[in-house]
């Protein structure tokens, strides 16, 4: 099967989501939260020993770079910007939402985690 291409890319801050557009015509909606602890990178997947992401309800996204023609580096605004997010990671994480969310609640729940911020923020944004 062949690489899904990202046809675009909608950062809607305020409700803090990405919309991710399919060359299949198909459009996805994740939250930040949901990219934040789903994040490919080795901190978070912990060099295979996958790492629980806890207190990541309010956070968003600063920034999205481009890394060539197949991913892009998203910049969380807890400083977390190691994850390369590649159209094929993005896709699967956009497919499996409904899967992996509930997952990710009960891992939480089992560890008895949070996904309250630590520290109250109350963080405007302007589009």
């Amino acid at each position: 099967m062949a690489t899904p291409q990202v046809t675009s890319l909608k950062l809607k801050r305020k409700s803090r989501l990405l919309e991710v557009g399919f060359a299949d015509g198909s459009l996805h909606q994740m939250t930040c939260e949901f990219l934040r602890v789903h994040s490919p990178s080795a901190e978070v997947h912990g060099h295979g020993n996958p790492v629980l992401v806890t207190h990541k309800k309010n956070v968003n996204i600063t920034a999205i770079e481009p890394v060539g023609n197949y991913a892009v580096k998203l910049v969380f605004d807890d400083g977390h910007d190691t994850g390369l997010f590649s159209w094929q990671v993005l896709f699967d994480l956009a497919s499996h939402q409904t899967e992996l969310w509930p997952q990710y609640l009960a891992r939480l729940r089992a560890a008895k985690g949070s996904r309250e911020p630590l520290i109250s923020m109350n963080i405007k944004y302007s589009d």
